[in-house]
C-alpha cells in the first residue's frame, strides 16, 4: 500500500468520525432528552409526554396505571404503578410534602377497621408496604411509595396510595423535588 494512499485513508476515516461526532452533537442540542438525561434514568422510560404541567411535575394517569414525571420539552419519564382499587380512586392536585427513606407505616383507623390484623405501627425496611421510599402528598394520607407486593404493579391494588416498585421510586425519589406539583388524573 502506498504512503498517499494510506494517508488519504487515513484522513477519510478521521473527517468520517468527526462528521459522525458532529451530527450526534447536533441531535443532542436539538433533541431535549439528551444523552446525559437519559443516563439519569435506567428505570423509567423516557417517552414524548405532551402537558401543561412543568418539568419536575408529576402526573398520575391511573386508568392507564402509569406515572409520569415531567421533564420539559415534550418529554416524561414514565413509570409503571398500582392505582387506588375500585372505592379508593380518587383524583386531584398537590405538592410533595415531604420524602422519606424506608418510611414507617402507621395504617390509617379506617384501614384497621376493614383489616383489623393490620398493626398500629410498622417500622421501616423491606417487610413494610411502604417500601424503599414515600413521597407524601400534601396533608393527604396518600403518597407515592415502594412497595413490597411487586405483582401489584399494572393493576388497581391499593387503598389510595400510588404504588411503583422500590426500584423505580428511588429513582423517582432522586429526582422530585419537595413542593412538586403531583396531579392525578
Amino acid at each position: 500500500m502506498s504512503s498517499k494512499f494510506t494517508t488519504l485513508l487515513a484522513a477519510f476515516l478521521v473527517s468520517t468520525s468527526l462528521a459522525a461526532a458532529a451530527v450526534e452533537a447536533n441531535a443532542a442540542t436539538k433533541n431535549p432528552t439528551t444523552q446525559a438525561q437519559s443516563a439519569d434514568f435506567k428505570r423509567g422510560k423516557i417517552v414524548s409526554f405532551t402537558t401543561k404541567y412543568a418539568a419536575g411535575s408529576i402526573v398520575v394517569k391511573t386508568k392507564e396505571r402509569a406515572l409520569y414525571y415531567v421533564l420539559g420539552k415534550g418529554k416524561a419519564v414514565k413509570y409503571a404503578i398500582a392505582a387506588p382499587k375500585k372505592g379508593f380512586e380518587w383524583s386531584g392536585a398537590h405538592k410533595v410534602s415531604q420524602k422519606v427513606k424506608w418510611p414507617d407505616w402507621s395504617p390509617p383507623a379506617a384501614m384497621r377497621k376493614r383489616k383489623p390484623e393490620l398493626p398500629t405501627f410498622m417500622a421501616g425496611g423491606p417487610d413494610n408496604p411502604l417500601g424503599a421510599r414515600a413521597i407524601y402528598l400534601g396533608s393527604s394520607l396518600y403518597r407515592i411509595h415502594g412497595t413490597n407486593e411487586p405483582s401489584s404493579i399494572g393493576k388497581a391494588a391499593s387503598s389510595g396510595c400510588i404504588r411503583m416498585l422500590n426500584a423505580d421510586v428511588s429513582e423517582l425519589y432522586v429526582h422530585v423535588k419537595q413542593g412538586a406539583l403531583v396531579v392525578v388524573v
